[in-house]
């Protein structure tokens, strides 16, 4: 074969393997987003825990006489303790039994203004909420899994993360923000759909802590606190493989508290 006849038939083996490769990429593509399309369907249609009336808390917690802190919490259905039975077991439950039994003893008084199933777009009617009648000493929020999973814009969510914060500030009240939770340890998506929502619940997390510091919050980044306990034990997930069990619920409880004893710690005894 000429020089010219080797160079021809390199090309075309070139050709044939561009094409080849071109086409084994579209086609995992397409494989790909059709797996992802199945996996999202599935996740939506799970038997996932249902809301429990009676956590709508509003309880007390402590000694009688200490003077009392109004704790509330407010965002998804993890602020409302979805997963669990008893208000002490959700995460705010298990907050106020801390806070009474750590230094100073006080007396929390407990409620919840959370609606499982909200977004950060949801919060201004929480917060309308909370602030009716004696205003919180301290305001804890959790939201961002549900604005994750739906692949909402980091900065939207933020953004009405922030609003949410304002307000409750300009009211006297300290806000504890616990951001996203570490998505990739739901064992309700299959991979690769936790790796999708674990990433994008990352990105949304920074945003939602950079937004909440300007606001004047507190962020607690649950993720990096609580994530890799979640990742290892899945008994920290109730039977759904997606709300906290009580064990989850007392290891955000626990990554949360510093945060709140330092907020309460400023207000009057």
């Amino acid at each position: 074969m000429t020089d010219n006849g080797e160079r021809s038939g390199r090309s075309g083996v070139l050709r044939r393997a561009g094409r080849a490769a071109a086409v084994t990429a579209l086609a995992g593509a397409v494989g790909g987003a059709a797996l992802l399309a199945a996996e999202t369907i599935a996740a939506r249609g799970r038997r996932y825990a249902k809301p429990d009336m009676k956590l709508a808390m509003r309880s007390t917690v402590g000694q009688a006489k200490a003077v009392p802190l109004r704790l509330v919490l407010l965002g998804d259905s993890t602020g409302l303790g979805v997963g669990v039975e008893r208000v002490s077991d959700t995460v705010g439950g298990q907050l106020a039994a801390l806070l009474a039994d750590g230094p100073g003893g006080r007396r929390v008084e407990l409620s919840s203004v959370a609606v499982a199933g909200s977004h950060s777009a949801d919060l201004a009617i929480q917060v309308a909420r909370a602030l009716v009648g004696k205003r919180p000493d301290v305001a804890v929020i959790l939201i961002g899994a549900n604005d994750a999973s739906r692949l909402a814009r980091p900065s939207d969510a933020a953004g009405h993360l922030a609003a949410a914060v304002r307000r409750l500030r300009g009211a006297g009240a300290a806000v504890i923000v616990g951001t996203c939770p570490d998505l990739g340890a739901a064992r309700a998506f299959a991979p690769p759909l936790r790796q999708l929502v674990g990433w994008h619940g990352r990105r949304l997390a920074q945003a939602q802590a950079e937004a909440v510091r300007e606001a004047g919050g507190v962020p607690v980044d649950l993720a990096d606190r609580a994530g890799p306990v979640f990742r290892a034990d899945p008994g920290t997930l109730c039977h759904d493989g997606f709300h906290p069990s009580a064990d989850g619920y007392r290891v955000w409880a626990h990554a949360l508290l510093p945060a709140v004893v330092n907020a309460a710690s400023r207000t009057p005894f």
